[in-house]
């Protein structure tokens, strides 16, 4: 099933994200395929980041849920809220 993961940061933690950025994208190439799309939401002016959207495949929501724990940026204490919700892909058709 695929579930969308929506994550906000914390305010101010904009040093946190940058010092576990690395860690956190080799988290995600690691999960291959099961990783539908992901990327940081950003400010209006598109300058800064202020959380994360993630669309992920998995088999039930505790395999969500510790998909979310144990990512870097979770670990590093980066998210102020973390919302994961099931998905279905309407469009585009494929």
């Amino acid at each position: 099933m695929l579930y969308a993961i929506l994550c906000q940061d914390r305010p101010g933690a904009a040093d946190v994200r940058a010092a576990n950025r690395a860690e956190h994208l080799a988290y995600l190439e690691s999960f291959g395929d099961k990783v539908f799309c992901a990327g940081p939401t950003l400010t209006e002016d598109g300058a800064g980041m202020t959380g994360s959207l993630l669309v992920v495949d998995f088999e039930d929501r505790a395999e969500a849920e510790r998909f979310c724990a144990d990512d870097p940026y979770a670990r590093a204490g980066l998210f102020e809220q973390v919302t994961i919700r099931p998905w279905r892909r309407v469009l585009p058709r494929g």
